[in-house]
This record gives structure tokens, C-alpha cells and sequence, in this order.
């Protein structure tokens, strides 16, 4: 039996620890979890595009991404319609794979 990948494991986390994500209507994604580097890239989508808290959920998401995984060390959250950056999440509560117009990594 294989191990899981860093980013299985987060976004297996996200779907426990943040379901509020999807219950309101949002979507998450792993885009990177390097646990060489320590690095993950969160994108958050769908009503969080816009939601009035979506950094407090980034920060959450930062925060505990980092306490809970020991190779963890840098987590950077994406929210499309502002940018913003600030922790990782997954697809909290499986919201799959986000779509935009344009595939550069550099989009938001």
C-alpha cells in the first residue's frame, strides 16, 4: 500500500476540518504541496470569489495547515476575485478542480 501524497493528505484534512467551504458553496483545490520545500498553494473558488471572509478562511486555513503538518512551513491561499494570499486549503469538502479562461499560473 502506498503512502499518500502530501497533497492527498491536506486535501483529505480540508474536507474535515473546512467543510463550511462547500456547505457555502465554495470550492477549494491543492494546486501545489511540496513536502521538500514545505510550500502549498491553495485556491480557493466559487462564492469565495467575493465573500466578505474569504481572508479570514484563508488565515484559518494557513494557520492550521501549518500547526497540523509538520512539513508545512509556507502556505499561500488564492481568492480569484481579490487575489489574496495567505494560507492553503484544499477543495474543503471536494470541490474539485477550479476552471478559468486561461491556464497561466499567474491568472489572479
Amino acid at each position: 500500500m502506498s503512502e499518500e501524497s502530501l497533497a492527498e493528505r491536506i486535501e483529505t484534512w480540508m474536507v474535515g476540518q473546512m467543510p463550511i467551504i462547500q456547505m457555502h458553496g465554495g470550492t477549494s483545490v491543492v494546486r501545489e504541496a511540496d513536502p521538500e520545500t514545505g510550500e502549498v498553494v491553495v485556491e480557493l473558488g466559487g462564492t469565495c470569489s467575493g465573500c466578505g471572509i474569504s481572508d479570514v478562511t484563508a488565515s484559518n486555513i494557513q494557520r492550521d495547515l501549518i500547526m497540523d503538518f509538520d512539513e508545512v512551513e509556507d502556505v499561500h491561499v488564492k481568492v480569484p476575485s481579490t487575489g489574496d494570499q495567505g494560507s492553503s486549503t484544499v477543495e474543503g469538502g471536494r470541490g474539485g478542480d477550479l476552471q478559468h479562461e486561461t491556464e497561466s499560473a499567474n491568472h489572479f
